[in-house]
């Protein structure tokens, strides 16, 4: 029974037992019995009209609560024309109207955070109490290997993600970052990123979170800068002491008829022997200007296949005479792509080899080199792979990198040629070890992106 109830069958029992107790004991005087009991009427009237108006606020409050139950907070209450009630219920219009424009720029705010998260070009991974993912931005979602268009995965650690789809070297190094720092971080592919760990309190909570902003460009960039730079300088250095020392040396020729027989052989040699040697100087330079002085691909329409054809039956001879078995281990009939074919041969010849020379270098029972030429997702992969097991202790930040090399002698330049080639086509790529004993070098191309239509396998 409510509060109202309660006072009303008050008021009610003791005003009927009042009338009863009258009726009772002024039974003999019926004038004074009758002005008694109307008194009493017209005080249980006027009871239960003050009763109402006391308990009216309680009617505003419950309608009040009903509002914030229901986040109706542009509805307002109605005005009373008692002024006491009248202050009561311009103050709950009052908060009505506050709450309702907090929450307006709330809603405001949450979607331009909204808005801001799907544009930005750093990856934002948010974390609930559990610790599991609750929150996966557009740039995040494509870091784990999300699909476009598929719902995030959400709900699970950043371990099981690691385990499931996307970069599973990053997000496991993503997922060991500790609280407050920032380090730079690779994944299998050789792409850098910067990968920072921060945390907000929810409702009196704190939460963690990533922040993952990819430097790969910024950092080839800079390094391509350097590298320019520098074999710029060397070359000019080094092209002008070999010319000007060629020059003497041509001169130094005229005084062999001067000498002995003998000694003007001998003499001979040794000249021959030096501008041999500077020859083979202006050579090495040009090897490095090489990926200084790259034109700009020039893209027609190719097929890969018709190119790794052409290597392999350049490769075949040597090979064989290795005891390294090289071939065809799976050949879709892919599209023809937009690409420069003499870049793109030179690049990948450079990868044939680094296979060979790495096969024969670890040496072994099963020696051999791989070809997939694969159409799947609507892409088509590239792949070599070789048995040489050179990459399996080298960190993912080495490679592609100016002057790094995993062979006796190497000078570093067949990878930075082939990054540079494989950046101006803009095509993904990846070198690493698989797990098994074996490298692979992959280069992926959207189908999407050649302009031409889809593979038949």
């Amino acid at each position: 029974m409510s509060l109202r109830h309660k006072l009303y069958a008050y008021l009610v029992v003791v005003h009927v037992l009042a009338i009863v107790l009258m009726v009772v004991l002024l039974r003999d005087t019926p004038q004074t019995m009758l002005a008694l009991e109307a008194a009493l009427l017209v005080s249980l009237f006027l009871g239960l009209r003050l009763i109402g108006r006391a308990l009216e606020p309680l009617g505003y409050t419950r309608h009040f609560h009903d509002l914030l139950q229901d986040q109706h907070y542009a509805a307002r209450l109605q005005g009373s024309g008692d002024g006491e009630l009248g202050e009561l219920v311009a103050l709950f219009n009052t908060m009505l109207e506050r709450l309702y424009r907090e929450r307006l720029q709330l809603g405001e705010q949450q979607g331009f955070l909204d808005r801001l998260l799907e544009a930005t070009p750093s990856a934002v991974i948010v974390f609930d109490f559990d610790g599991n993912v609750s929150l996966l931005n557009a740039s995040a979602q494509a870091l784990v290997g999300t699909p476009a268009g598929a719902p995030a995965p959400c709900g699970q650690t950043l371990r099981a993600l690691a385990r499931a789809d996307g970069d599973q070297g990053l997000l496991a190094q993503l997922d060991a970052l500790p609280l407050g720092e920032s380090r730079m971080l690779t994944g299998a592919s050789g792409r850098r990123y910067r990968g920072q760990r921060g945390q907000f309190h929810d409702r009196g909570f704190p939460r963690h979170f990533l922040l993952v902003e990819e430097l790969t460009e910024e950092l080839e960039s800079s390094e391509k800068s350097t590298y320019d730079k520098l074999i710029r300088v060397l070359a000019h250095e080094v092209n002008n002491t070999v010319a000007a020392t060629g020059s003497v040396l041509d001169s130094l020729l005229y005084y062999r008829s001067q000498l002995a027989e003998r000694d003007g052989e001998d003499f001979g040699t040794a000249i021959a022997a030096v501008k041999q040697r500077n020859v083979r100087l202006g050579e090495f330079i040009e090897r490095f200007t090489r990926v200084v002085k790259m034109p700009a691909p020039e893209l027609r329409p190719c097929a890969l296949r018709d190119i790794m054809d052409d290597i392999l039956y350049l490769y075949r001879e040597p090979c064989r005479s290795r005891g390294i078995q090289i071939g065809w281990g799976r050949c879709d009939t892919a599209p023809p792509l937009a690409l420069d074919r003499q870049l793109m041969e030179q690049a990948l010849l450079n990868v044939v080899k680094n296979a060979m020379e790495a096969v024969e270098q670890a040496g072994g029972e099963r020696q051999a080199i791989e070809f997939v030429l694969a159409c799947e997702d609507g892409a088509v992969r590239l792949a070599v792979f070789d048995t040489g097991n050179l990459l399996g202790g080298v960190p993912a930040e080495q490679l592609f990198t100016p002057f790094f090399t995993t062979k006796k002698g190497g000078q570093g330049i067949g990878l930075l040629f082939v990054r540079e080639v494989m950046g101006r086509h803009g095509f993904q790529y990846r070198l690493a070890a698989t797990g098994d004993g074996r490298t692979v070098f992959e280069v992926i191309v959207p189908v999407v992106q050649t302009g031409f239509p889809p593979a038949r396998q």
